[in-house]
């Protein structure tokens, strides 16, 4: 890694392909990005390389039970990740995905540890922002989406926030520009046999998970 990673700005719409193929590249290539979500920036490496997730936790000062979360270019990425996916989970991905809700599932057994934090759980989100989306496509995998911020600390909106003691760190950074912040992404834990739970309630309500569920 470089103490001054290359930064690419790109449009937060319409991201240029040539942009999202590099990023793509470093990310299979086992190296760490920031990219633009919905709210916050957040922090990408290749989910099925245990070192680079590893790395993620020491880069943001994490706690090794704290799951870190994946996102997935669709939902057929699934198979390999969960056990299975419920009724009420499926129910809720037509609604609500892409974007919106992080469902929590129970993780198959050839995901790393390092990604469940031990739980045995792994939260999966089809991301909403046309640069996140973009850019697991390119992957053709599940990477990290956690956010790009010391652990504890408040979470990024613009690249010049990024804390240096990550940006120094990173392979490559896509700058798109400001972000719109606000409430993240429902967490919703669907790995119960009856209703799902609602572990975190963000942009949509705990009501309106409950309705899509049934």
């Amino acid at each position: 890694m470089t103490n001054r990673p290359r930064i690419i700005k790109v449009d937060p719409v319409n991201p240029a392909a040539a942009a999202i193929n590099e990023a793509a590249a470093v990310i299979r290539g086992g190296g760490t990005i920031a990219f633009p979500t919905r709210c916050l920036y957040g922090l990408g490496s290749d989910a099925f390389n245990a070192a680079a997730v590893e790395g993620l936790y020491t880069l943001k000062q994490r706690a090794a039970q704290k799951p870190i979360l994946i996102l997935i270019d669709q939902p057929g990425r699934l198979d390999r990740l969960v056990t299975h996916v419920p009724r009420m989970a499926a129910n809720i991905m037509r609604q609500f995905w892409p974007g919106q809700v992080t469902l929590v599932f129970e993780a198959a057994k050839d995901v790393s540890g390092a990604l469940t934090g031990g739980s045995g759980k792994i939260g999966i989100r089809l991301p909403g922002h046309p640069v996140a989306a973009a850019l697991v496509q390119a992957v053709a995998g599940p990477i990290t989406g956690t956010s790009a911020n010391i652990s504890g600390s408040p979470g990024c909106h613009r690249i010049r926030d990024l804390a240096p003691q990550i940006a120094h760190q990173l392979d490559l950074i896509l700058d798109a520009g400001p972000l719109a912040g606000g409430r993240g992404s429902t967490v919703v834990d669907v790995t119960g046999k009856g209703q799902p739970i609602v572990l975190r309630e963000g942009v949509i309500s705990a009501r309106d998970i409950m309705q899509a569920a049934s």
